[in-house]
């Protein structure tokens, strides 16, 4: 299956970005098509996308919409080693 990226979109934090995909993310039965906010890894166990998306190093929250998500990095990481390795765990969902 897997997730292309379109576009990653600066937002007003410089700590996190928005990241634009081609398709549209499957729901979680629990949510009912409702955003999903993590702020942690062990908040997000149940969902095997964000899971999957705590698993890169440097990524600190994330928000799961229809078509988008928003990833938050630690102030220690850069943009170019989250981005490519966002890139990479999206292409591989399942």
């Amino acid at each position: 299956m897997g997730y292309r990226v379109r576009e990653f979109q600066e937002t007003p934090n410089p700590g996190a970005v928005k990241v634009v995909l081609e398709g549209v993310i499957a729901p979680l039965a629990a949510q009912n098509g409702s955003p999903r906010s993590y702020r942690s890894a062990e908040s997000a166990a149940q969902d095997p996308l964000a899971a999957r998306l705590f698993r890169i190093s440097g990524v600190e929250n994330i928000l799961i919409s229809t078509d988008w998500l928003t990833v938050g990095k630690r102030p220690d990481a850069t943009w170019k080693s989250v981005k490519s390795a966002v890139e990479k765990a999206l292409a591989e969902v399942e």
